[in-house]
């Protein structure tokens, strides 16, 4: 059993990993890419016969170019794992909250109440993380949601976890009875491995709610 956990866990680390890259990644593409091709073409756009009004487009590509550089400084904090579990089960939840919200395709409603927790717990923290971003990213592949709720809170030993959308819901049974079942299967799983409780929610036109219950740390 030591083998499995420690295997699975291997397993949730490098899951983990992959997909803040592949957040990186957009982040690069989307945010700082867009804002250094705007500022090359403010300055190419420069008339330098025309003082006032170079010197208000070298002004704004400054702006833009100070905007990259704390773009760039989050990223680094980032690769370098300081937002991953290292501060806390609560910032990584905010992180990667932050990272959604960036994309601006649904509405974010977050209560996070695990931000000055002041337990720890490295591997279940890493495992909550993954439980959340793989809960995330079923939702946007399939749930057509355009709201989500995040709500995480620490009570009697336990770290509560809810995620509540308002999509297009689907057959709890048949989709766990499937192999695929959506990563479904993979929730369930990792929440047992950690001994937590899973509680989900669902109908067709209904939406969708989960609920995860862990003793903790």
């Amino acid at each position: 059993m030591k083998q499995k956990f420690d295997a699975e866990l291997l397993k949730t680390q490098l899951e983990v990993q992959e997909q803040t890259m592949q957040s990186i990644a957009t982040e690069l593409h989307d945010n700082v890419g867009q804002l250094l091709s705007l500022t090359t073409l403010t300055l190419n756009s420069i008339d330098l016969t025309n003082t006032e009004k170079a010197e208000k487009k070298i002004e704004n590509s400054l702006g833009l170019v100070n905007n990259s550089i704390k773009e760039l400084r989050e990223l680094a904090k980032l690769l370098h794992g300081e937002q991953i579990v290292q501060n806390g089960i609560g910032h990584a939840i905010e992180q990667e909250l932050n990272w959604l919200n960036k994309a601006g395709v649904h509405q974010l409603i977050v209560n996070n109440n695990l931000l000055d927790l002041s337990y720890t717990s490295p591997d279940k923290d890493l495992i909550i993380l993954r439980l959340l971003q793989e809960i995330i990213n079923n939702i946007i592949k399939h749930a057509k949601a355009s709201i989500i709720e995040v709500e995480c809170y620490f009570k009697d030993n336990s770290l509560f976890l809810t995620v509540k959308e308002n999509g297009i819901g689907f057959n709890v049974d048949e989709t766990r009875s499937r192999r695929t079942g959506m990563g479904l299967n993979s929730i369930f799983k990792r929440t047992e491995m950690i001994n937590g409780k899973l509680t989900l929610n669902s109908l067709p036109n209904q939406g969708t709610t989960i609920l995860i219950e862990i003793p903790y740390p």
